[in-house]
């Protein structure tokens, strides 16, 4: 199921990974993300409603560094971090504060860098 789309409305997000598995493993273990597989090599990303918020495709070499950068937001961003970690990603930037909130950059297995903020000023 996905939402109708919207005109000039960012619609999807797709992150390429080298070993499907192992990143549907990781996403799942640190954000609790689910997946609708379309074959061999990709896999929805299933947001919390059921809607399709984007996609992993796999090949056989990460994309280049540099692009849009993925940011995603949190409640918590210490557990978040920490279940980052604990899912195998590495901390790529350690939190730090900007007039928003704070935020953090990781990097998943496949070496893509995203980042997770939150509100939370502390």
């Amino acid at each position: 199921m996905t939402a109708a789309p919207h005109h000039h409305r960012i619609d999807y997000v797709e992150l390429t990974v080298t070993d499907l598995a192992a990143a549907k493993a990781f996403y799942h273990a640190a954000f609790g993300w689910e997946f609708t597989d379309y074959g061999p090599g990709y896999a929805g990303i299933r947001a919390g409603d059921g809607t399709e918020a984007g996609g992993l495709l796999e090949a056989s070499r990460p994309r280049p560094v540099g692009g849009p950068f993925v940011i995603l937001y949190s409640e918590d961003l210490e557990a978040s971090m920490q279940a980052i970690l604990d899912a195998g990603g590495a901390i790529t930037e350690q939190p730090y504060g900007f007039p928003g909130g704070r935020r953090l950059h990781f990097a998943d297995p496949s070496g893509n860098e995203l980042g997770v903020w939150t509100a939370d000023g502390r």
